[in-house]
């Protein structure tokens, strides 16, 4: 039976610590939600939510979605899963368990409260793509034996789960493919180009390009992605997904240095090494689908994006020169 309530949701954010979680819990509860933050804190953190300690309607649990969780929600954000290859290549197999384990936990979850729940998915679906960009119907291209497969399979797998009991149970679903996305509290650790860029670049390190620098990548800033993320979630039973929420506008790697170097008056030189195992040579979204669904239109250019980005690593500066 499904929870009784007014206009104010309670809601469930698993990852909620995380970067991208923690932006989408702090925009709820602007609009008068009550939040469930749930985290394992393996590369999320508290100090990410730590603004919101004493707040009355946000609450912390320390929890591993691969584990069953029983608490009474409304809907449902699960964002459960390290996002960056040093970090989901750290443990290949507890990775998998995450985003497989994780899902089946969670729509289990859903089906008993008769509640709507949102897949964050990722890009990393289209693998190294043979198609660009990349529109939602196009099944990818993903080597299942890779290094990066515990990511790209287990999203895979997550999205598959999802719409079984769509269809099986009648579940209400919404899932959201990510596509790079960027800004404040990222982990200065993640080995995403964007913040390798700055740190390195504010440390006054190489910066490090992997290949020839001619690799694109589309970067989304994250106000723009949680933006896309409640729009979605707003929408009737009608629409599911998958829907690409990314910014459109390509960069090569080199571009990306550029800019980040102008931006933080950093001398740093560039330093080329080779290009990892099954890494993409294009990223970009096709976002037809979320610009005449949701009238979604990612606003923030990325020059704007990473000034703000490169002053919030400037408060880390301190203990960055540490690590």
């Amino acid at each position: 039976m499904a929870r009784l309530y007014d206009s104010r949701k309670r809601i469930l954010v698993t990852g909620g610590a995380g970067f991208v979680g923690s932006h989408l819990i702090d925009r709820l509860l602007e609009q008068g939600h009550e939040i469930i933050c749930v985290d394992n804190l393996f590369t999320g953190t508290k100090r990410n939510v730590d603004h919101l300690h004493n707040h009355a309607r946000f609450e912390l649990i320390r929890h591993d979605v691969t584990l069953p969780l029983y608490v009474e929600v409304d809907e449902i954000y699960n964002l459960a899963c390290p996002a960056s290859p040093v970090h989901y290549q750290h443990d290949p197999v507890q990775t998998t368990k995450t985003s497989v384990h994780g899902a089946i936990n969670m729509l289990g979850l859903a089906k008993r409260l008769k509640c709507k729940i949102f897949q964050a998915s990722t890009s990393e679906v289209y693998g190294d793509p043979s198609v660009h960009p990349q529109p939602e119907g196009y099944w990818g291209n993903v080597n299942p034996i890779g290094i990066r497969s515990c990511y790209d399979e287990g999203k895979r797998c997550a999205e598959t789960l999802f719409f079984d009991y769509h269809r099986q149970h009648g579940l209400d679903i919404k899932v959201a493919r990510i596509f790079n996305t960027y800004g404040p509290r990222m982990h200065h650790a993640d080995g995403r180009v964007v913040s390798n860029f700055i740190v390195q670049a504010l440390l006054g390190q190489p910066i490090t390009i992997y290949g020839d620098g001619q690799q694109t990548r589309s970067f989304c800033y994250v106000d723009d992605l949680v933006e896309g993320f409640i729009r979605l979630m707003d929408t009737g039973p009608d629409v599911t997904g998958p829907m690409n929420l990314g910014n459109p506008g390509e960069f090569t790697m080199l571009e990306l240095a550029e800019q980040v170097l102008a931006l933080t008056g950093s001398k740093s030189r560039l330093e080329f090494m080779d290009l990892p195992q099954d890494d993409p040579k294009q990223r970009r979204p096709d976002i037809t689908l979320a610009k005449t669904t949701l009238d979604w239109d990612p606003e923030v250019k990325l020059t704007e994006g990473l000034r703000r980005t490169v002053d919030y690593f400037k408060t880390r500066l301190p203990e960055l020169q540490v690590v």
